[in-house]
């Protein structure tokens, strides 16, 4: 399987570089005429000088990490369209080129790439020497008790530091570098009282305000929510369904309406939990006013929330109460997770909604930092510190320690997994957080941690999926002041203009024989609006992969839902659409294979891969997305195919982009395609999801056997045969690999899909009334 396993990584998105010459590269000239300081010491603002603007289609910059660093380098990519829009792009051939994430106080070495509208490319050099820095909140001088580890597989270099001190928020490196401060924070020293990051920039509030920061130092005024009852925000700026949520007080309450808004900073849905508990403790006939408060009281400390797709809920932590599920579309509560010896189960209408809980599970007490992992499954940091209002003040621990819980709403049961770093010898009794970026990958925050002389400090660890340390940081602070809250970031090759969590490109490997063992990929094109794509077959490049038997001469058909022929192409360098593909980089290797540049409407379409002359092999079939911000996604894939065993398994692939998650369904199934096609079908499909780095993420047999099966099921895509597999991820950017077999070794038809869940991007729920007046 070892063989197998690295031919299925190799082949997924084989974007290969033309083969002609690159004539625009040649012909265009890119000067490098100053650098200037930007709006702090790590931003610079590079001027370039082009001979023609008209061959450009991205430029982008390189950051080397420094001596001995084992972090990736912090990149990031401009198109030409961003760069115009933002006045960066001059007629005149004079460019603007921020460049973010250096190091202060110290020479640079900067690459910048520019890529041309033919496919070519060419880089060049330069040195940028950033001023130095001093953090307010001492950030820029840790006391190391470990340092990243070479030889750790930590997934994540660059972490999002948020604290209540001049100064904060602020990236650092997995170095302990300072790469990037907020702006605001450092001209005019603003106390950031909540941040988070979103569409490639820092969000932050000030009293009533929202804050977009660029990365490029741009600073952008959102919203004044005072004119809907906000008084101040505190605690997180965390992900939404849509956009992001913000924390509230309002006129009348005090840490317990939600707010969420989309990067514009538009008004998208409330939640005000003085309102929702309420109406279920009327309903469930107890008294509210005994347990829900007006301002000034803090009955409820809302600190965190999290939007898990999966069931479509809002899931909020209340430190001084519990953790509380609230449905999406109709602000029903689900459930609740929490202390049952402290005032809240008191009362029958909120204890009719506990979650019973699993062997060996302790409820969360105090927690901060809720977040989905990988599996789907809530994880959060329990601090471990009991009420300071309700009584009875519940149960009060001497550690704090990260936990992760399955939540199985079938049985209304919660059950801890111990799946997480930690021990029971650090006591952080507020805020800190854990979050877990490629599974098993996480950084950990213990925000306020008390010395035996009387100071306190914070520290952030970050541990990879071996369960090992990668590093071990502390910082001298008072009360959640310091690092409050750190969230892992990917700015090893971020995009402008950015784009959000949906699943870019698709493929499908498998065999292509003759008559119905043709290789059949389906797809679904979700949204308003056209979609412009490349449509890929390969075969005979696929050797160099290490594929034994690839197919010859591919051919490829696109068909609509009717079954009309859209689009045929034999030979790639025969397609109109050919200078496009080139410039895309998509041009495939060998001549012989085939590709097409389709502009396609919203709905289904079938790609249909047969050999020339009725050859037969190995082949790989990919969509590439051209538009992913054209108001419409791929929604889904699916690949029909003679499944073996080893390499004749059948393999899709997908790349989940840009930055941020999104949550999947995959799918093999088998049985239910008898009476289908003419052929035996799979008997017991098995499948296996693997990450870029050949790591398991998901595996499943039969679909009922896995924890998030009624997940599955809720979102209409349980399989109709019980053998047949399902599994519900919410994944990380990056390249991802399912393999479908069967489970005895047998072989049969197959079929193997991807769903994507996210929402079409500029879609959002209709505005709601704000309800915190």
């Amino acid at each position: 399987m070892k063989k197998t396993l690295r031919t299925i990584l190799a082949l997924p998105f084989l974007a290969l570089a033309p083969t002609l010459l690159a004539t625009q590269a040649d012909d265009t000239t890119i000067t490098i005429m100053s650098k200037a300081a930007g709006a702090t010491p790590f931003i610079s603002q590079v001027t370039l000088q082009t001979s023609d603007v008209t061959t450009i289609k991205s430029i982008g910059f390189s950051i080397a990490p420094k001596a001995g660093s084992v972090t990736r380098p912090l990149s990031g990519e401009y198109s030409a369209t961003y760069l115009t829009d933002h006045d960066d792009l001059q007629a005149t051939g004079e460019i603007f080129l921020p460049v973010y994430g250096l190091y202060s106080g110290r020479a640079n070495t900067v690459t910048l790439t520019y890529n041309f509208n033919d496919g070519s490319s060419k880089e060049a050099t330069t040195t940028i020497t950033a001023g130095s820095y001093s953090n307010p909140c001492s950030l820029d001088e840790p006391t190391v008790i470990q340092a990243r580890k070479a030889d750790s597989t930590l997934s994540f270099d660059y972490m999002l530091v948020r604290g209540s001190c001049a100064g904060s928020p602020v990236i650092l490196d997995t170095d302990a570098e300072i790469r990037w401060v907020s702006p605001l924070a450092t001209t005019v020293n603003m106390i950031v009282q909540s941040a988070g990051f979103f569409d490639n920039a820092v969000y932050i509030t000030d009293q009533t305000n929202l804050y977009r920061e660029d990365l490029d130092g741009t600073v952008t005024l959102l919203a004044d929510y005072s004119d809907i009852g906000v008084e101040n925000f505190h605690h997180n700026i965390d992900r939404g369904k849509f956009g992001i949520i913000l924390e509230a007080d309002t006129v009348n309450y005090v840490e317990s309406v939600n707010i969420e808004v989309d990067a514009a900073g538009n008004v998208l849905k409330t939640w005000n939990m003085a309102n929702i508990i309420s109406a279920a403790m009327v309903a469930g006939g107890d008294d509210p006013s005994q347990f829900v408060y007006t301002k000034p009281t803090d009955w409820f400390h809302n600190n965190a929330v999290t939007y898990r797709r999966s069931d479509d809920s809002i899931i909020i932590s209340s430190r001084e109460d519990f953790v509380i599920t609230i449905d999406y579309a109709t602000n029903a509560i689900k459930w609740i997770l929490g202390d049952e010896t402290k005032h809240w189960h008191q009362f029958p209408s909120l204890a009719a909604f506990s979650l019973t809980l699993g062997p060996d599970t302790l409820p969360p007490i105090g927690q901060h930092g809720l977040s989905i992992t990988l599996d789907t499954n809530l994880l959060m940091m329990d601090n471990g510190r009991n009420s300071g209002f309700q009584m009875p003040v519940g149960i009060n621990r001497d550690y704090s320690i990260p936990r992760k819980y399955q939540i199985d709403l079938a049985a209304e049961t919660a059950t801890e997994l111990p799946q997480y770093p930690g021990t029971e010898d650090v006591y952080s009794q507020f805020c800190g957080s854990i979050y877990e970026d490629r599974q098993l990958n996480y950084v950990v925050d213990y925000a306020f941690i008390l010395d035996a002389g009387g100071g306190s400090h914070a520290e952030l660890l970050g541990y990879d999926d071996t369960g090992a340390k990668a590093f071990d940081y502390t910082y001298p602070g008072g009360i959640c002041d310091v690092a409050y809250g750190t969230l892992p970031l990917h700015l090893e090759s971020t995009k402008f203009p950015a784009v959000g969590p949906q699943a870019l490109n698709i493929s499908t490997r498998a065999m292509v024989g003759q008559d119905e063992n043709v290789l059949i990929a389906g797809f679904i094109v979700t949204g308003a609006n056209p979609k412009a794509v490349v449509l890929r077959a390969l075969g005979a490049s696929l050797a160099d992969a290490g594929v034994d038997a690839p197919l010859a001469d591919p051919v490829l058909q696109v068909f609509n839902k009717a079954g009309n022929l859209v689009a045929t192409n034999d030979n790639w360098q025969d397609d109109p659409g050919a200078a496009e593909i080139m410039g895309a980089r998509l041009a495939p290797d060998d001549p012989a294979e085939a590709a097409t540049l389709q502009t396609l409407d919203p709905g289904a379409y079938t790609v249909v891969v047969r050999g020339q002359n009725a050859g037969t092999g190995v082949s790989l079939v990919e969509v590439y997305d051209l538009a992913p911000l054209s108001g419409s996604i791929l929604a889904n894939i699916s690949t029909r195919g003679l499944v073996g065993t080893d390499e004749s398994a059948l393999i899709a692939g997908f790349i989940v982009g840009d930055v941020d998650s999104t949550t999947v369904v995959v799918r093999g199934l088998g049985p239910s395609l008898a009476g289908k096609v003419n052929q035996p079908t799979l008997n017991d499909p098995f499948l296996t999801v693997f990450d870029a780095t050949g790591t398991p993420v998901g595996t499943n047999d039969n679909w009922q056997t896995d924890s998030k099966a009624s997940d599955v099921e809720r979102n209409g895509l349980a399989p109709t045969n019980d053998s047949e597999a399902a599994i519900i991820l919410h994944l990380p950017a990056g390249n991802y690999t399912g393999v479908l077999t069967d489970a005895a070794g047998g072989s049969g038809i197959g079929l193997v899909e991807v769903y994507n869940l996210e929402p079409v991007p500029g879609t959002a729920a209709a505005p709601a009334a704000f309800a915190g007046k």
